[in-house]
């Protein structure tokens, strides 16, 4: 099991912030997830190639290429509002 040390250490480098129920949920959880990986490591792999999917298969992306080329013009005419050339945007602050 991993301790509530572990999980506040855990929550700390991701910015989280846990209630004390939800560590001892956690500690629970992590402890249940490493306990399934020791269970995984027993199993004999001998002879299993490995892999990084269950489906042999090649690239299937196309090519990439040009279909249908727009001006500045068209593209800017699709815009709300223009200012000097540019879509012009709300600000964000």
């Amino acid at each position: 099991m991993i301790s509530i040390k572990d999980v506040e250490h855990v929550a700390k480098l991701a910015r989280l912030e846990l209630t004390e129920e939800e560590k001892v949920k956690f500690s629970k959880q992590l402890g249940d997830v490493l306990s399934y990986m020791e269970q995984m490591n027993e199993v004999d792999t001998t002879g299993v190639e490995p892999m990084n999917h269950p489906i042999d298969f090649s690239n299937v992306m196309r090519e990439d290429t040009v279909i249908c080329e727009q001006t500045r013009e068209e593209l800017m005419a699709n815009a709300p509002e223009i200012e000097q050339d540019y879509f012009k945007v709300p600000k964000i602050n």
